[in-house]
């Protein structure tokens, strides 16, 4: 009884201890050194392969994984691969709560207490920041951003909040309208701010026949939307490709390559 006792107090110490944790400011965030970014008021881990091409950026944005998932142990390699693609500096970021970024002011995707985080434009104004701060870091003028599931919905709404800030667009597996399966008030996604997205932007759309997350018709309706709204959009179908690592597959791949080939 007593060993338990002890048991669930320190159990109780770890939690209270990881709820209460030390916000890491600007100058702790520096100290860590290469690898970590402050960007909107969070330190965040990223890993850059850097290229050839000069003033091009192309940033990987991550979906939902459960919290202080290692993120960048899975996108890292994709980061690489996407570099011998495109010989463009590639970067694999770990939003907050994820694989050492700190959670100053967000939680993780994944989080007991906050729902459709990916859908709040606070949250996804600190991902604008964290892009300019990337993009100020690499010196580019072109910006391109290829996202997957969360990270392609908030990619979507982005195009529309800042609509200069990315050039080049490729999501996989993303939710384009929030109200479609949340009542939630003062949520915001692409359709929301649909008439802002510059035409000029290039976007690739992409969607596994096989995804019970994000069915093909969620994709399949935000492009029609998007064609008629008179957006350069380009759909891409990767057969029996289910909501995982959809963004990895061969098809995709080819497919966000040639989106930078111009």
């Amino acid at each position: 009884m007593y060993g338990k006792l002890i048991f669930l107090a320190i159990s109780f110490f770890v939690l209270s201890t990881a709820s209460f944790a030390k916000p890491i400011s600007k100058e702790m965030c520096v100290a860590k050194g290469n690898g970590f970014i402050f960007a909107g008021g969070e330190c965040i881990a990223y890993k850059a392969v850097v290229g050839d091409k000069e003033g091009s950026l192309t940033i990987i944005v991550h979906g939902t994984w459960p919290e202080e998932a290692n993120v960048l142990a899975r996108y890292t390699t994709f980061a690489e691969d996407l570099n011998m693609l495109t010989d463009t500096t590639t970067v694999a970021i770990a939003l907050p709560g994820y694989s050492g970024s700190s959670t100053n002011n967000f939680t993780a995707l994944s989080h007991d207490k906050t729902k459709n985080l990916a859908a709040q434009k606070e949250y996804i104004l600190f991902l604008d920041e964290l892009i300019k701060a990337l993009k100020e870091k690499y010196k580019a003028t072109t910006v391109n951003y290829v996202g997957h599931s969360a990270g392609a919905m908030m990619g979507a709404t982005l195009m529309g909040l800042d609509p200069e800030l990315i050039q080049n667009i490729a999501l996989a597996g993303g939710r384009y309208d929030i109200h479609a399966v949340s009542k939630e008030k003062g949520l915001i996604s692409a359709v929301d701010v649909l008439d802002k997205i510059n035409k000029k932007a290039k976007l690739v759309l992409i969607y596994g026949t096989k995804d019970e997350i994000s069915r093909p018709e969620v994709t399949k309706d935000f492009y029609t939307l998007a064609k008629k709204n008179g957006l350069y959009v380009k759909l891409v179908e990767v057969k029996d490709a289910p909501h995982l690592d959809l963004d990895r597959t061969q098809t995709s791949m080819e497919a966000i390559s040639k989106m930078l080939e111009n």
